[in-house]
């Protein structure tokens, strides 16, 4: 696969990921970020304890949700009071009509290792296994001390354990700094915020393969050197390769598959439905064969489509109904490669006994839709040249 992540310089400063050609992700200006992992002092505005849950003001239009009981709280948390103050970590952005989920159980990333200082666990990245993953393992209980907990991401597989102890002890002051901060802080303020958009971007996608990052910002280089391959140029990245009208598709209701089948996409508040369809394909070889082929060739462009349009939460999938279990399990096996290349977590929990696929997806920014719907706004009057379709 050939992947190349293309970022406009000028403003509005957006970012596109392309894998062999397809946009798989967009990143608007303002949100490449989000305000996923912000650590922040807020306002509880109410506590609910019929809903075991308080309701906290961190300066967005919604207040956000902050649950009770979780199973890792810092040592010297006090009981939640109306009117108090609170150390609180955005774990999802507000969407909808829902505000932001928060957590008292503060995580620190950073290129190698995430910093959980509420936890004494130590884990390792999924994507890792063997051998490897219990050498990281055995490095993060060594570095960890029983004194916090650690996860080892995947970048550490490649990494020096020199280079490993540092970011851990950059992470560690990090940590000391907000701490110390928070009980004079003003309320609702901004303590911490995840490295910009384009090196968490790298921190990401590094370890599954960057070709080259291609921006018309010769400070863009900054951020690549030593770490992949960059090349500058003189016009508009993401016009040249047409990103505009390849927005289009997160869109679209219908998109269309090569076989002529086709996907249906329905974003609801609770929920996102696919509907996987033969349409126009009719096939030559008997009907199980053709429902699985179609199946299979959809599990790609949903990843795909889900990625681009930065859907998140409950994704229900209505695949074909075959017959033969080993098609069904083609189809899920299938489903979860196609989910590899995704940085954001994706748990698939596989057929319901109404014959639905089931799958979670961390929700880490607003959806594309109301993201580009918030720049049209933004820029409706003012006669700014934009990337929106």
């Amino acid at each position: 696969m050939k992947r190349e992540i293309l970022i406009r310089g000028a403003d509005p400063r957006d970012i596109a990921v392309m894998e062999d050609g397809r946009l798989c992700e967009y990143l608007p200006a303002g949100e490449a970020g989000g305000n996923t992992g912000t650590v922040c002092v807020g306002k509880i505005v109410r506590v609910l304890k019929g809903m075991d849950a308080a309701f906290v003001e961190i300066g967005e239009e919604r207040n956000a949700y902050l649950p009770l009981r979780e199973k890792h709280l810092p040592e010297d948390a006090a009981p939640l009071r109306e009117g108090g103050r609170v150390l609180v970590q955005v774990v999802r952005e507000a969407h909808g009509e829902k505000g932001a989920f928060l957590t008292r159980d503060i995580s620190l990333g950073g290129q190698y290792l995430i910093l959980m200082p509420c936890s004494a666990s130590v884990g390792v990245s999924d994507k890792l296994n063997g051998a490897q993953a219990a050498r990281l393992r055995k490095l993060g209980t060594e570095l960890s001390g029983g004194n916090c907990g650690l996860v080892m991401r995947t970048a550490c597989a490649q990494a020096k354990e020199q280079d490993i102890r540092a970011e851990l002890e950059t992470l560690r002051e990090t940590w000391e700094r907000i701490r110390n901060a928070a009980p004079t802080a003003h309320v609702p303020s901004e303590l911490w915020r995840q490295t910009d958009p384009l090196t968490a971007l790298l921190d990401d996608y590094l370890p599954r393969g960057v070709d080259c990052v291609i921006s018309d910002d010769p400070a863009v280089e900054r951020c690549c050197a030593g770490r992949c391959p960059f090349r500058l140029v003189q016009t508009d990245p993401l016009q040249t390769a047409g990103v505009p009208a390849k927005l289009r598709e997160g869109l679209q209701r219908r998109v269309w598959l090569k076989s002529g089948g086709n996907l249906i996409i329905d974003e609801c508040e609770a929920l996102t439905v696919i509907d996987v369809n033969t349409a126009k394909f009719t096939g030559k070889r008997p009907l199980e064969h053709n429902l699985t082929h179609v199946n299979l060739e959809a599990c790609a462009e949903i990843a795909r489509q889900i990625r681009l349009r930065a859907l998140g939460g409950i994704i229900i999938m209505d695949m074909m109904d075959m017959d033969a279990r080993e098609n069904r399990d083609a189809v899920i096996q299938t489903l979860r490669q196609a989910f590899e290349a995704d940085r954001s977590k994706t748990v698939i929990h596989g057929f319901t006994s109404l014959g639905l696929i089931e799958m979670t997806r961390r929700r880490t920014r607003r959806p594309l839709r109301e993201s580009l719907q918030a720049r049209r706004e933004e820029e409706t009057g003012h006669g700014a040249k934009s990337v929106c379709p």
